[in-house]
């Protein structure tokens, strides 16, 4: 091969290289928003848990769960549906899902 076949073929590797990287790039630009809509309905539909002790509760036995790989270790049962609500999504939240 000649100097000037290595230097073209380089030429074309580095254009599509700088070509896929452009296009990665625009691609996370255009679909940023969408995914910022979309967290924002999931949280209009979702009450805020945050300040309850059974969401608190949850949080801290789901973190617990994951730190030590069990999988929702102890089963709770609560006087009404709100309770089982906010500790499944405080749950969920402290075990990273």
């Amino acid at each position: 091969m000649s100097m000037t076949t290595i230097l073209k073929h380089g030429t074309w590797i580095l254009a599509v290289a700088v070509g896929l990287g452009i296009s990665a790039g625009t691609t996370q630009a255009v679909a940023a928003p969408f995914q910022d809509h979309d967290r924002d309905q999931q949280q209009k539909h979702e009450p805020d848990y945050s300040k309850d002790k059974r969401y608190q509760q949850g949080v801290r036995e789901g973190r617990d769960d994951h730190a030590h790989s069990r999988d929702h270790s102890k089963k709770r049962h609560f006087k009404n549906d709100n309770e089982q609500r906010s500790y499944e999504a405080g749950y969920q939240k402290g075990r990273g899902n």
